[in-house]
């Protein structure tokens, strides 16, 4: 990882690095820490049990006496990073793809406090002639089929294996440069989902592991090829929908939130703005994938 770019602001310094990773380094006056730490308390004091006062009454110091200081440090940041991310995104005009992991570099009782919000910014895509590698694959009669290396032109190919042949190759020829910081956001993702379904089958994950004769290493070797190549084809199908100007109309997101009708709760939890727009976007990518389909 190379850094490209620096930028200084008042308080706080950018650097970008190549693969859009984005480190923004904030300096924070004490006042402001101990302003945050003051309100915090004042917010835990009703839950904090102090001898000799009633509940909620105690004088602060007494309340930070026996307040679990973790939880005090976790609250009076979470008053302070927020705004503090806010007015970076405006001031150096960035789009952080994922909400940052923070850091304390120096955090000395009396003095101004420095903060590492790290983040990044999704990838540039220079998609080539697309087209011209999808449609080579249909005149050399050149089917990928999953978990068959030969080519199959004895007959006409199903969805399934144009949609595949198209994946595989998209993947091969539209090279992207993604951030380590997204991807093990991704693949740390499909790992606690791994730990989520062993939990429910009453597994251990080195019961697991043991089971498929894999290292945790190797594990994480492989969900790390896994995310970087479903990263790589999400953001190839949102280019290409992009540029091929695919579009979704209302009727269509309509469908797809009331899909669920029969569960009322979910409908509910789907029919959001926020999902909608979630909703909206993976319905371009799957009418990418059939565009790019159609071509071979």
């Amino acid at each position: 990882m190379t850094t490209k770019e620096t930028t200084q602001k008042s308080n706080s310094t950018l650097a970008k690095s190549d693969d859009g990773t984005i480190q923004i380094t904030f300096t924070v006056p004490f006042s402001d820490i101990q302003k945050a730490k003051e309100d915090a308390a004042k917010e835990l004091a009703p839950n904090v049990e102090v001898p000799g006062f009633r509940r909620g009454m105690a004088p602060q110091e007494k309340v930070l006496e026996r307040v679990d200081p973790n939880l005090l440090l976790e609250k009076s940041l979470a008053k302070i990073l927020p705004g503090l991310i806010t007015k970076a995104v405006e001031e150096y005009k960035i789009r952080p793809a994922i909400y940052p992991k923070f850091e304390l570099v120096s955090a000395e009782e009396g003095q101004d406090w420095q903060i590492r919000a790290i983040t990044c910014e999704l990838p540039e895509i220079t998609l080539g002639d697309y087209r011209k590698a999808l449609s080579s694959k249909r005149k050399a009669g050149s089917i990928w089929i999953p978990g068959n290396d030969t080519k199959s032109a004895e007959k006409d190919p199903t969805r399934e294996e144009k949609e595949q042949t198209a994946i595989k190759t998209l993947l091969e020829n539209v090279k992207i440069s993604i951030s380590k910081v997204l991807l093990d956001e991704e693949t740390n993702s499909r790992l606690s989902k791994l730990l989520e379904r062993l939990e429910k089958l009453g597994l251990s994950l080195d019961t697991y592991l043991s089971s498929v004769g894999k290292t945790a290493a190797v594990l994480r070797q492989e969900y790390d090829a896994q995310a970087k190549d479903a990263l790589t084809l999400d953001l190839i199908l949102s280019k290409i929908a992009e540029v091929e100007k695919i579009e979704v109309d209302k009727k269509e997101l309509d469908a797809a939130v009331t899909a669920g009708k029969a569960d009322p709760q979910l409908v509910s939890e789907l029919d959001t703005p926020e999902r909608r727009k979630f909703i909206e976007v993976l319905l371009k990518r799957r009418k990418a994938l059939d565009f790019v389909s159609s071509l071979i």
